[in-house]
């Protein structure tokens, strides 16, 4: 049973990302942020009183007959647990990514979800916003002429510099491949196809670091898991995706991601974002905007769940998907396994067709 709008959502997990959640749910007349919970009662407090949410316990909150939906933004490691969870007591879930932090895990979640007839969504939703749209347009049509694959890159010093338990993204399970990694591999699995095989290499510059903020300033930690990674993908089209995220550029935050074609190319923004210029470059000419419509307030966290649950009334399969992010998860993997082996790492082809974005409003010329 598809319960009707707005659903009643419950948050698991009261952390950074959570306040971008909730303040983006007032763009979305398909569900309401309901209720929260999270392991430290403390915070699960502050942020119910910040954000006038009910305040339960775990177990409460997953059983709650008056929730429609769990949205699970609780650390990587926990989300199999939490979604399982989620399923097991008849919600739909909307998982952060990644989906798991192993690829049994991940393909048990998808698996239980279809077998139960519910659904199960994963960030990232920001290829959902229309800056990507319009380039997935532009594909289509042919602007580029043949696609030939992609580059991209995400190079940062680390969360350890602003995130008060950044040692969760150094533990293993984490590191950029699987926490800023999923935003170009989403992109990119959304413009172009899914991926056929991967191989790549991995270094951990920095064996200790240091939490900057937080009550835990200054506590050290060790980091177990590479935290600069260069990816090749050959996507199942024939094109070639190359990847290379960071943890170790230090006071940096470089983003970009270009799609290549036969008769030109497409230069989209930051993908772990909303919004941003797309330019396209036809050959032998300058770089130009290509003009797109926003969607305003729409354009933020949230579009991903709002979509899951538009096309559950629709009767259509929904974008951000587990599909999606099952896949998005075995890719990344892939590129580790890949590393640490010294070899190519076949990727499996989703277990069913990755459904390709509604077309919006229209982008202009």
């Amino acid at each position: 049973m598809i319960p009707s709008a707005p659903w009643r959502v419950g948050v698991v997990g009261c952390g950074i990302i959570a306040r971008n959640y909730v303040e983006g749910a007032a763009a979305f007349d398909s569900f309401d942020i309901a209720a929260c919970a999270d392991l430290d009662p403390l915070a699960a407090q502050a942020f119910g009183r910040e954000h006038r949410l009910d305040v339960l316990p775990l177990d409460a909150l997953i059983d709650d007959p008056q929730l429609d939906a769990l949205l699970n933004l609780t650390p990587p490691a926990a989300h199999a647990a939490i979604v399982r969870a989620g399923l097991e007591a008849g919600k739909h879930v909307y998982t952060e990514k990644p989906l798991a932090v192993s690829l049994e895990d991940g393909t048990e979640l998808v698996d239980e979800a279809r077998r139960l007839g519910l659904a199960l969504g994963c960030a990232p939703d920001t290829f959902l916003g229309s800056a990507y749209e319009a380039a997935r347009m532009a594909i289509a049509r042919g602007d580029i002429g043949e696609p030939l694959g992609a580059t991209a890159r995400m190079l940062v010093g680390g969360p350890d510099g602003w995130h008060p338990n950044a040692d969760m993204f150094f533990a293993a399970g984490a590191g950029p491949m699987l926490d800023i990694a999923p935003y170009y591999l989403s992109a990119v699995a959304s413009l172009l196809g899914p991926f056929a095989a991967a191989t790549g290499f991995g270094t951990t510059v920095t064996e200790e670091r240091m939490l900057a903020v937080g009550p835990r300033a200054g506590e050290r930690f060790s980091v177990v898991v590479p935290t600069h990674v260069a990816g090749l993908l050959r996507l199942r089209s024939g094109g070639v995706f190359s990847l290379t995220v960071s943890f170790e550029a230090s006071g940096q935050y470089d983003s970009a991601l270009l799609v290549h074609g036969s008769e030109g190319a497409l230069e989209l923004p930051d993908a772990n974002a909303f919004g941003g210029k797309v330019r396209i470059r036809k050959a032998r000419g300058r770089w130009k905007n290509l003009p797109y419509a926003s969607r305003g307030e729409r354009e933020t966290r949230g579009i991903g769940l709002d979509d899951m649950i538009a096309a559950l009334h629709a009767g259509r399969p929904h974008r951000a998907s587990g599909e999606l992010g099952l896949h998005v998860l075995e890719s990344a993997l892939a590129v580790l396994q890949a590393s640490e082996e010294g070899r190519t790492v076949e990727i499996a082809p989703p277990a069913t067709e990755l459904p390709a974005p509604v077309k919006a409003a229209a982008y202009g010329a």
